[in-house]
């Protein structure tokens, strides 16, 4: 069970990263790969696209976290009737 948290929170950090660094990224580009300027409106859409792209990982993120949490319990209610 300890595995399973460990690429948990391996996985969670790098999700995070990911989309941390691709929102600097999309913030911080004047021109994007077509050559229009980026206004703050088109870096905002562009975050928010990324954003709900990112959703699906974020949702097996968080089954996998309610998995970890009743698992650990179970196994902390079988040690203790031991």
């Amino acid at each position: 069970m300890k595995v399973s948290w460990i690429l948990w929170w391996i996985l969670t950090i790098i999700e995070i990263g990911a989309f941390l660094t691709f929102s600097i990224f999309l913030w911080f580009r004047e021109v994007d790969a077509t050559g229009a300027v980026q206004t703050t409106e088109l870096k905002w859409f562009s975050i928010g696209i990324m954003a709900t792209l990112f959703i699906i990982p974020f949702l097996t993120q968080l089954v996998w976290l309610i998995v970890n949490l009743i698992t650990s319990k179970k196994l902390k209610a079988q040690n203790q009737n031991m």
